[in-house]
């Protein structure tokens, strides 16, 4: 399979969050560089994809004020990224708006020499990852 195809094995992702504005405000700022729009607000959940989607959208927030728990050790989001600019604005953007750092943008060699990611937890615990995988240089 070519490096660039996408193979998706999921219609959508809900994560549960306990304020939603203030959830909102977190997806909007760090999903606008790698291309990912709100596509629609509901009182109690938030979807996003693609500007113009018109199917489910891929990622949804749902709030579930009191009863959201944080996600499970070792449970993350990887997002695709379009560049390295994208990928640094992500990471750049949820640290503004309330995220936690676990590894900012770079290389990580130990996955892929053209593994260029960076990583965040949001304000309520789901850790995420941006992520561009580029054709690794040759040696």
């Amino acid at each position: 399979m070519p490096r660039d195809a996408r193979v998706f094995v999921f219609d959508h992702v809900s994560l549960g969050v306990a304020d939603l504005d203030r959830a909102v405000q977190f997806y909007d700022a760090c999903l606008a560089p790698l291309g990912l729009v709100r596509l629609w607000r509901a009182p109690r959940a938030a979807g996003y994809g693609p500007e113009g989607y018109a199917a489910e959208a891929p990622l949804a927030l749902v709030y579930a004020g009191d009863e959201a728990h944080a996600p499970g050790r070792g449970s993350h989001l990887a997002l695709v990224a379009p560049s390295r600019a994208a990928v640094d604005g992500f990471y750049a953007a949820a640290l503004a708006h309330g995220g936690l750092d676990e590894g900012p943008p770079g290389v990580r060699e130990h996955y892929d020499p053209g593994y260029y990611a960076a990583f965040v937890r949001d304000p309520d615990g789901h850790r995420l990852e941006a992520v561009l995988h580029e054709e690794a240089p040759a040696t």
